[in-house]
């Protein structure tokens, strides 16, 4: 054996990166290319720049701070050039990455838990005039008021222990800063950038359909969407079921929107005439106290659906279910999963970038969103496949850590070595000494993707 394998054998039980690990482990380029992220004759690996993103995410630095302190970075321009090329269909990247990661998980998943995907929309605050994509007033629950901002629809899926971002668009209304027109970018009309820009007009139900569809095609595996009221709506649940994929609702108590058949039409006159069974089944959600029941009624657009009726003293909430076998009590604690998607938001604006992007361009805030979106996905897959999961938190500041160390005690200690090369003696009695110093320097540089200077 060459001295340079027995050095790669060495290290290989060592040095390691779990981040590398996980794109090696789910081939990704293979999915690079199914995405045409294609190498042209001039310029760097797709896979390599890719790599690097995901590194400043995960070690949460600046564009900047990364270029001055890793000695593999490349420049500034190549960075930027990358995020807002038209060819890559960043949308198929990270579907199939995610499908694959969701296959690899598949065994650990328990009989009994359910696998749900779960479509909701979040506002990201952006003070730019000229940030395409933004619109002036978008409603935000977190500030109560309209505010200049991002809307993003997405699509995640979740079980007990896990979340996993699959698709997400952004959706423009009225107030939109730019007309696409006015975007940046002019773009040929079969790109997969200008297919992505010409959906921000679209209505967000359609937007949810679309984006459930291409994830039932890739091969997702779930059993319920839960969605909340904005879109639990006659035509989008009957889409939704007519793909094969039963929903779990909250209603909005409306009669224009809801309507049933038979003497009692409403929400609320369905529930005034069940008096007798209102005190059914009683529950406790922290601090406050409910009673509840179900009732299977008749609906001229879905036929016979359950509607679970949830009362708080206050308030009444209704429910819908378009499998009538699921009871009542089930219904609740699987709507109750939906607030996952909450965390993981949080999740992705703390440790993953998401509104912090700093690109004014629409193709560079789609590529800067996915590969936020991305990194997410590989930490909580790493997550997932520990004995001892830790919240996701937790493991981002672990990887974070490790990552910079490794980088950081690797590159001294290379130096030192590099400094004993330079006795005249060291290397008159030992041949190879240099060679070994080159060895783990590439060896090094392969396996963290970069070499960190401070």
């Amino acid at each position: 054996m060459e001295l340079a394998n027995y050095i790669n054998y060495a290290m290989k039980s060592l040095l390691k990166n779990p981040i590398l690990e996980v794109l090696q482990e789910i081939k990704i380029t293979k999915i690079l290319k199914q995405s045409n992220f294609i190498k042209r004759d001039v310029g760097y690996p797709p896979f390599q720049i890719i790599l690097h993103f995901l590194y400043m995410l995960v070690m949460q630095k600046r564009q900047s701070s990364f270029i001055k302190q890793s000695d593999s970075a490349f420049g500034k321009d190549t960075y930027y050039r990358f995020i807002k090329e038209s060819r890559y269909n960043w949308r198929k990247l990270l579907l199939l990455s995610t499908t694959v990661l969701l296959q690899k998980i598949k065994p650990l998943h328990k009989s009994g838990e359910h696998r749900l995907l779960i479509i909701d929309d979040t506002v990201e605050p952006k003070r730019g005039k000229f940030i395409e994509g933004s619109c002036k007033y978008i409603w935000s629950n977190k500030e109560h008021r309209t505010i200049n901002a991002l809307n993003i629809v997405s699509l995640n899926y979740a079980d007990s222990h896990s979340t996993f971002q699959l698709d997400f668009s952004i959706k423009m209304n009225d107030s939109k800063r730019k007309e696409i027109s006015e975007f940046t970018t002019k773009l040929h009309h079969r790109s997969n950038a200008y297919k992505r820009k010409s959906e921000t007009i679209k209505g967000k139900n359609t937007l949810a359909i679309e984006m459930l569809e291409r994830a039932l095609d890739s091969g997702v595996e779930a059993d319920y969407l839960l969605v909340d009221s904005w879109y639990a709506k006659p035509n989008f649940i009957k889409q939704s079921n007519e793909l094969g994929m039963p929903i779990i609702a909250r209603l909005p108590n409306n009669k224009l929107i809801w309507n049933f058949k038979g003497k009692h039409k409403t929400l609320n006159s369905i529930y005034d005439s069940l008096k007798n069974i209102r005190h059914k089944f009683s529950g406790k959600h922290g601090k406050i106290s409910y009673k509840f029941f179900d009732k299977i009624v008749d609906h001229a657009v879905l036929g016979k659906v359950k509607l679970v009726f949830l009362h708080t003293g206050k308030d009444l909430l209704v429910f819908i279910s378009t499998d009538l076998s699921l009871p009542a009590k089930e219904v609740l604690a699987t709507y109750k999963k939906r607030w996952n998607i909450e965390q993981g938001y949080k999740d992705l604006r703390n440790l993953f970038g998401l509104g912090k992007e700093e690109n004014r361009i629409y193709e560079a805030l789609i590529a800067k969103i996915t590969l936020s979106m991305f990194a997410y996905n590989i930490v909580s897959y790493i997550n997932r496949i520990k004995h001892e999961p830790q919240t996701l938190g937790e493991l981002f500041r672990d990887l974070e850590c490790e990552l910079e160390s490794l980088a950081i005690s690797m590159q001294l200690f290379i130096k030192i070595l590099t400094k004993i090369s330079e006795i005249q003696n060291v290397v008159k009695d030992n041949k190879n000494f240099l060679q070994i110093i080159a060895v783990l320097s590439a060896y090094t540089k392969k396996e963290l993707g970069f070499m960190c200077e401070s």
